[in-house]
């Protein structure tokens, strides 16, 4: 009776071990590609070899993060512009455009 039931249990213990090990292979490639930290097995963190070519994509998409923060800010005072104008009072707004149409002396 014991050996019928290692011989059920066997094959479950071996496709766990190797699904973990699968894991652990595919998020540690996933961490290299990356570029995250490994660590060892005492924990301490082991940082992949970069490349001169991997720093100058970090530095492109630094630049592109900078652009796009920058147009984002002038996107955000746009559209404070036209909510103000979108919730503003109708007489106020054509004061407003009456005023700016006379000439100033």
């Amino acid at each position: 009776m014991e050996l019928d039931f290692l011989n059920a249990v066997a094959p479950v213990v071996a496709v766990v071990g190797l699904a973990g090990v699968a894991g652990w292979v595919f998020t540690t490639w996933l961490r290299v590609k990356n570029g995250y930290p490994l660590e060892n097995s005492w924990g301490k963190a082991v940082y992949p070899k970069t490349s001169d070519e991997a720093m100058e994509r970090v530095k492109l998409i630094s630049q592109e993060n900078a652009q796009l923060r920058a147009e984002l800010g002038s996107v955000k005072d746009r559209l404070a512009v036209i909510e103000r104008i979108v919730t503003d009072e109708g007489h106020r707004l054509s004061h407003e455009i009456e005023a700016l149409r006379r000439p100033s002396n």
